[in-house]
């Protein structure tokens, strides 16, 4: 019988992991993402009500990424060692309580202080849910199991935009951080706590076919996994801090043009936060399109770096053309905001697929959790800078050419990775310095 579950293909051994997990899993990172970039629309409201300056409003949108990367290694690790589930049920709380007290705060030091830790509550979601999809699924079914997730990113903002439009155009920005603060208590939560379980082994409603196909290809793929290397490796291989910077120049210009968005298609329409959100909705409906396809071509193609460098290029030329013509071309300017965030967020897959390919392959986990805590300071700097140049500048024009420099600079970059189809040893990666 085991002989015969062994050879049966995925489909025939059951696929409630797929209809269990990778639902619930998208729906508590889509409201993450959501009480994480909300603040967009709150931008405006907080800089009347607390007399703070488009930088400093900035500031408030990326002093989040400062706290996100506390946990990103506890996370992991306390999801390995201890229950994904547990841990990440307490998180949901924590980001829970966080969300709603950005409504409550009276002043600009305590919305920094919220949202700090709001960052540090959902940071350690991503890595945990990461150690929990990983006893679920082999590593032949991964690459599509984190795709689909991964696509929760532009779903969630397809839903955050016109919803957090309607709030902020009904009432305030209070009113904005308690009613999407909710949703981790009201939906998270208990999805979360009823569907998820941290092993096949534990969930009743796997069956037992399933169970053994997870855990004999699991057992398989861990037989043949090499020991993690020197944790100290990590930080003397070149090649991690070149995808280090290239991470973190592509997160300046993503969530630089994320928080920004709301505000330049405001200037763009001169529309209400309505329309507003109903607009911004259309780049996000075209990043999820682009992730899907461009993910698709680099696997066909296996050129993982060109499909990094070709949508940053596609992103850094559209938004550059969208701010210069917004003004004559209302139309075409919106179309090259499509195109700008279709670039921006397409390049997900073939850059962590180039990732696991060019690093050795015994500091692989490790690097890729440096490369994403590290990476995502940039969601700091960008949110901030694309500020202060507005303060200075009182347009979005400089801006946008920021955000348009750094994510065309990653690209670059990404030209210079050389992707390898089998990622070296420790050993062999310890006579590469120049790499």
């Amino acid at each position: 019988m085991s002989n015969t579950v062994t050879a049966a293909p995925p489909s025939a051994v059951g696929n409630t992991r797929w209809t269990r997990l990778i639902p619930i899993a998208m729906i508590v990172y889509i409201i993450s993402f959501m009480d994480r970039t909300n603040i967009a629309y709150a931008f405006s409201g907080l800089g009347h009500d607390f007399h703070i300056t488009k930088a400093e409003q900035g500031t408030a949108g990326g002093i989040f990424f400062v706290g996100y990367v506390l946990l990103q290694i506890p996370g992991g690790w306390l999801a390995e060692h201890w229950s994904a589930k547990k841990f990440v049920a307490i998180m949901i709380c924590f980001w829970g309580l966080m969300a709603l007290a950005c409504g409550l705060v009276q002043n600009f030091e305590q919305l920094l202080i919220a949202r700090f830790f709001l960052g540090v509550a959902e940071g350690g979601i991503w890595p945990a849910t990461l150690v929990l999809l990983s006893h679920w699924f082999p590593v032949q079914e991964r690459a599509r199991c984190y795709g689909f997730w991964i696509a929760n990113l532009a779903v969630s903002s397809i839903i955050t935009q016109p919803l957090s439009g309607f709030i902020i155009s009904h009432s305030d920005w209070r009113t904005l951080f308690y009613v999407e603060g909710a949703l981790p208590f009201i939906i998270a939560l208990p999805l979360w706590l009823i569907f998820i379980k941290d092993r096949p082994r534990l969930a009743p409603w796997c069956g037992t076919a399933e169970r053994e196909y997870i855990e004999r290809s699991i057992a398989q793929d861990l037989a043949h996994e090499p020991a993690p290397g020197p944790f100290m490796d990590i930080f003397r291989t070149a090649i991690i801090w070149r995808l280090v910077l290239v991470y973190f120049l592509v997160q300046v210009g993503f969530y630089g043009l994320n928080m920004w968005m709301p505000t330049l298609i405001k200037s763009l329409t001169h529309a209400g936060y309505g329309a507003v959100g109903l607009i911004a909705a259309l780049p996000y409906i075209t990043a999820a399109i682009f992730l899907v396809g461009n993910g698709w071509l680099a696997d066909r193609r296996r050129s993982y770096g060109f499909h990094v460098f070709l949508p940053m290029t596609l992103a850094a030329v559209s938004l550059i053309l969208s701010v210069l013509i917004g003004d004559s071309f209302l139309v075409l300017s919106i179309v090259f905001l499509c195109l700008a965030m279709g670039g921006a967020l397409s390049y997900d897959g073939p850059f962590w697929a180039a990732a696991s390919r060019t690093l050795p392959v015994a500091l692989v986990a490790g690097a890729m959790g440096l490369i994403n805590a590290l990476g995502n300071l940039g969601g700091y700097l960008g949110p901030f800078l694309g500020g202060y140049l507005q303060d200075v500048t009182h347009s979005f024009t400089a801006t946008a050419f920021l955000f348009a420099g750094s994510l065309f600079l990653a690209g670059l970059i990404m030209l210079t990775v050389r992707i390898r189809e089998v990622a070296p040893n420790v050993a062999v990666a310890a006579h590469m310095p120049g790499e």
